[in-house]
């Protein structure tokens, strides 16, 4: 189970460190998301390396739609990851999607992870009362429909968005990433990921958390890293950057690193 897992989902480990450091993409991406940051990385941590099961550099005939219904078979998939490469203590890096996961990993096995840093992390989309996740129900129904009548013409507006920045080649690489996925795939993921509200559980995380946030981002408004430091059970730091995007490894990696071996002390 373990290498096939490792093959299927391209687990690398890179690095010359003795601590181990996980870095995990997030929704549209995959591991060469983390490219530039790596460098800063390698020299001091072996560094863990997957694609989740839904990047479109993993063989589609592995996403079980029956499977991956919700987080928690992502949450498997990265346990699994650890297990096979006989990790016993790692710190985690985990970008949107992948931060929820990390979240729920540490609850389930929070003697191996010596810290969460959560890029852009949100643990609901879909603004509540009393809550602002930055979305209305109808406003994700639109994104979802526009999806499925073009997905071309989707990612061709949304990847600017996302971006944020005026960084062109972090657009063109977002861009590939996200065409890369098979739409279907990629439809069932953000319905997922948007479906997903793990506000009850933020207070079981005894992990020290960094929560790292951008001062504009069109996926996850500011006020939600404040509520996150206000509801995870752990020790917690918020690490506001003054610049815009979801995606801050693809726009200002050099910042993020920096910001990262800060909260990796």
């Amino acid at each position: 189970m373990g290498n096939i897992l490792l093959e299927a989902l391209n687990v690398r480990v890179v690095g010359s460190g003795e601590r181990f450091l996980v870095l995990a993409h997030g929704f549209g991406t995959d591991q060469s998301a983390w490219q530039r940051i790596l460098p800063f990385f390698t020299p001091h941590y072996r560094v863990i390396l997957y694609d989740l099961v839904c990047a479109g550099s993993v063989n589609p005939d592995y996403f079980d739609f029956r499977r991956y219904t919700s987080l928690d078979a992502y949450v498997d998939d990265l346990l699994n990851i650890l297990d096979a490469l006989s990790v016993d203590r790692c710190a985690y890096v985990g970008h949107s999607f992948s931060a929820m996961i990390g979240i729920l990993a540490s609850i389930r096995r929070p003697e191996l992870f010596t810290k969460l840093i959560l890029i852009g992390a949100s643990p609901r989309f879909l603004n509540d009362k009393d809550y602002h996740g930055g979305f209305e129900l109808g406003e994700i129904e639109k994104v979802f429909s526009a999806m499925e009548a073009n997905y071309e013409a989707w990612v061709n507006g949304f990847a600017p968005l996302a971006v944020g920045a005026d960084v062109p080649a972090a657009v063109q690489e977002f861009s590939r990433t996200l065409f890369n996925m098979r739409p279907d795939i990629s439809l069932f993921v953000s319905r997922t990921v948007f479906n997903s509200d793990l506000r009850g559980v933020l207070g079981l995380v005894r992990v020290p958390c960094c929560i790292v946030q951008t001062a504009k981002d069109v996926s996850v408004p500011a006020s939600v890293a404040a509520y996150l430091k206000n509801h995870l059970g752990g020790r917690n730091t918020v690490e506001m950057l003054n610049i815009e995007g979801h995606l801050p490894h693809l726009s200002a990696p050099g910042l993020l690193a920096q910001v990262l071996r800060r909260a990796l002390r």
